[in-house]
């Protein structure tokens, strides 16, 4: 199926981009400034050391005058992954799967990559 089949989107959308996304080793920005480009899913993202030693992604838009989007980013064991799911994760209590425990509001919280 060709990838500008609107079906085709569609799938990629919902299913395999709401996941973390191993992007590279994180030595391969080891010093501030460094920086590397990575294409997933069709969608150009920047990976940066920033000067305070912190890794983050940049979502690059290709709209006229578009500014970098901040993207959720992780280092586990070593890796840098990525999450392009604009959702927010929900802590749920155990053995509720559709809905929070009754009376209390859902609480956000940190997503960490699967394999963590």
């Amino acid at each position: 199926m060709p990838s500008d089949d609107p079906s085709f989107r569609r799938e990629m959308a919902r299913v395999i981009r709401g996941g973390w996304h191993l992007i590279d080793l994180v030595s391969a920005v080891p010093e501030a400034g460094d920086s590397l480009m990575v294409t997933l899913f069709g969608e150009p993202i920047l990976i940066v050391r920033e000067q305070d030693e912190d890794v983050r992604a940049y979502r690059c838009l290709r709209k006229p005058r578009g500014a970098p989007q901040p993207i959720r980013c992780e280092i586990r064991y070593g890796n840098i992954f990525v999450n392009l799911d604009k959702s927010d994760h929900v802590v749920f209590e155990a053995g509720s799967a559709s809905r929070p425990a009754s009376g209390s509001a859902p609480r956000t919280a940190q997503a960490t990559p699967r394999s963590a």
